[in-house]
């Protein structure tokens, strides 16, 4: 069974809050660079603006990114797609392994609770000390200090 073949028949709902984990070709660490991680970041942005995607948080690690969004237009599939394509693009070579993870949130699930843990991870990698250090993250509600502790 091929990645596409895992994809086919995937339901995405517009509206919908999802976590999405895509890991770097053979995880290599591009993003231990910060300003190649700022490629994935500009993308996101991109994502929002054009109304595909609502950023809710999301933490750019050396060789993965988490991104909490609520799907707004399109297939997640497709949303995902781009975001992999266009980062790609910009940095002039493939970035990502073919596959991502993703999550659909229940209505129980609460997103404050996972963005917390979603912008820790460098917290918990021992890659800075505060999370205001680590310079690619962001989430709607957390300024960094309710992390930092």
């Amino acid at each position: 069974m091929s990645y596409n073949d895992l994809r086919k028949g995937r339901y995405s709902d517009c509206g919908m809050a999802y976590h999405i984990t895509s890991v770097t070709r053979n995880r290599y660490p591009h993003f231990q660079d910060w300003q190649i991680g700022r490629i994935v970041v500009r993308q996101l942005m991109r994502l929002a603006r054009e109304g595909v995607a609502d950023t809710l948080c999301f933490v750019v690690m050396p060789d993965h990114v988490h991104w909490l969004m609520v799907l707004r237009q399109g297939s997640l599939a497709e949303t995902v797609r781009r975001l992999k394509a266009r980062a790609s693009r910009e940095f002039g070579q493939p970035l990502w392994q073919p596959n991502y993870h993703d999550h659909a949130l229940r209505g129980d699930e609460d997103l404050r609770v996972l963005a917390r843990y979603i912008v820790a991870n460098p917290l918990r990698a021992g890659l800075v000390e505060h999370l205001g250090d680590y310079p690619l993250w962001d989430a709607i509600w957390l300024d960094g200090s309710e992390l930092s502790g």
